[in-house]
């Protein structure tokens, strides 16, 4: 008998849209990221590439487990010195980048060039989800890199179509 991994995606996009991720607003940064190599990249492909990432077994596995944690940190239930590390997003601290590689690797090379850039400015929702953490709000330590490593596939799919 063969083992059929189940699909996740609504669960996946449930769980994004109660921490105020939707999929279009993530859809014009592909888009954005795209822009010099595709002007006139269409929001139907680029929601399609967002889609077909977010349906990849190893991409809700991430997410989901990178939400987990930070729910857990947030309710104060990850043990010490990992719950200070988590809920301070400490600058050492870098799991929440490793957890994002299992996403990145399904798109190669230049999914984690376009993470690093996406990782290092912050627009859109990523800087959101940042600053709400840094100004006090809610723990983010890992959704925010997830969302960037999301578009950061998204982009890498699409660049491997539009060769």
């Amino acid at each position: 008998m063969q083992d059929i991994t189940p699909d996740y995606y609504q669960e996946v996009v449930d769980a994004l849209a109660e921490r105020g991720v939707t999929l279009d607003a993530l859809a014009p940064m592909v888009i954005e990221g795209q822009k010099d190599h595709i002007p006139d990249l269409p929001y139907e492909t680029a929601l399609t590439s967002i889609e077909h990432v977010l349906h990849k077994t190893e991409s809700q596995d991430a997410i989901l487990t990178g939400l987990a944690l930070d729910d857990l940190a947030q309710a104060g239930k990850l043990p010490e010195p990992l719950q200070t590390r988590v809920q301070e997003d400490s600058s050492t601290y870098g799991i929440d980048e490793q957890l994002v590689m299992s996403i990145l690797g399904l798109y190669g090379t230049i999914s984690w060039t376009n993470f690093g850039f996406l990782d290092r400015t912050k627009p859109g929702i990523i800087g959101e989800l940042n600053d709400a953490q840094k100004n006090g709000g809610r723990v983010n330590t890992f959704i925010d890199d997830l969302v960037a490593a999301i578009v950061a596939a998204a982009e890498a799919r699409i660049a491997h179509d539009y060769k």
